[in-house]
């Protein structure tokens, strides 16, 4: 198969952080002014916050076969369907917490510290489901690493939320677990923000500030076409097994005040997710599609079909990240089950 290639154009070495920067500030400006005072609104409007990754193709699925819409006419109602693209966990939960979406997609990372945040209050936060359980990989292209203990202050990790994305979080334990304890943020001072197609580009064009990446689909997959790029860990060595990395969340309020909108959302994202495990080739087809990528469907459906891949909306290795997010300070709240903070449609499967 002929490998893949972004849009992106080659990186130089300072493009990178002038990118990045000229980004989050256009991002600010926007998101200030979606962020100023939003009304409640009635049923039939559901507003929808999603980044980047084949683990979101339940959601495109979902959009493009208008399910959200089918499931809400069942229940007598007439849903309008929005779609917001962020990046970052942090944007998404400033998004939440600020009513201008109504469902949040980020990293289990952030969603425990906004549950944290919001606990017992008003607008407390729970998950409506998971992406499934996929791997992260941790790639270079800087040949001489072969652990993360190889790193040096020339090499720049890329994450889309330096110290609070999943993608950190995954880093920080990796740390804790070579290093020991204590040493969890050894590696932050390297961390530094940036998408993951925009991370991916400048991994593969090589001569920036950018030397690793803590990747997801179907990112990582292209990457590793390239034989300058290799796998240091998987995210599923570090955690022992499959976790679910991404989820989503809405509020506790939300939910009761828009108890059809939520269910009709609820029931769309659960039949997507299955039809995307029954039906991968054509799941590939409308990612393609609907992301406007310039991938190959075939690459595609060969990432979806990955026997590491688990298609469940069941939060799985979630308690392992509340029990090293408290541990290390970044939540107050310690929960002793999964059940705590996801709704109890979720509560009569085997989570974790």
């Amino acid at each position: 198969m002929t490998t893949p290639k972004f849009s992106h154009p080659k990186f130089s070495r300072r493009m990178f952080s002038r990118r990045s920067f000229m980004r989050v500030a256009a991002a600010g400006v926007v998101l200030s002014a979606a962020f100023a005072a939003v009304p409640a609104h009635a049923e039939g409007v559901l507003r929808i916050a999603q980044q980047f990754g084949t683990l979101y193709t339940p959601f495109h699925v979902l959009r493009e076969k208008g399910l959200i819409e089918k499931h809400g006419k069942e229940l007598g109602i007439d849903i309008k369907v929005e779609w917001i693209r962020l990046s970052g966990g942090g944007a998404v939960n400033d998004a939440l917490l600020s009513g201008s979406i109504d469902i949040a997609s980020a990293g289990i990372g952030p969603f425990l510290t906004i549950w944290d945040k919001t606990r017992g209050t008003a607008q407390e936060v729970k998950i409506v489901g998971a992406f499934g359980a996929q791997p992260n990989f941790l790639l270079t292209n800087n040949p001489n690493v072969k652990t993360i203990k190889d790193f040096t202050e020339k090499d720049k990790i890329a994450t889309p939320a330096a110290g609070v994305s999943v993608q950190a979080r995954i880093l920080q334990m990796a740390a804790e677990q070579a290093f020991g304890p204590g040493n969890a943020k050894k590696l932050d001072p390297l961390m530094v923000t940036l998408p993951h197609p925009d991370a991916t580009a400048a991994l593969i064009a090589g001569g920036t500030e950018i030397t690793t990446h803590l990747s997801n689909p179907p990112f990582q997959n292209q990457a590793l076409k390239d034989p300058k790029v290799h796998k240091v860990f998987s995210s599923y060595d570090i955690l022992g097994g499959p976790a679910t990395p991404t989820v989503a969340y809405t509020t506790v309020k939300f939910r009761q005040e828009n108890p059809k909108t939520y269910k009709a959302f609820q029931d769309a994202f659960a039949e997507a997710t299955k039809w995307v495990d029954e039906n991968k080739k054509e799941a590939a087809e409308i990612y393609v599609k609907v992301e406007q990528s310039k991938l190959d469907p075939a690459f595609i459906a060969e990432v979806l079909s990955d026997p590491e891949v688990t298609y469940t909306l069941v939060p799985l290795g979630t308690i392992k990240f509340a029990d090293f997010m408290n541990r290390i300070g970044a939540i107050k709240n310690k929960p002793t089950s999964w059940k705590e903070f996801t709704f109890e449609e979720l509560h009569s499967a085997s989570g974790s």
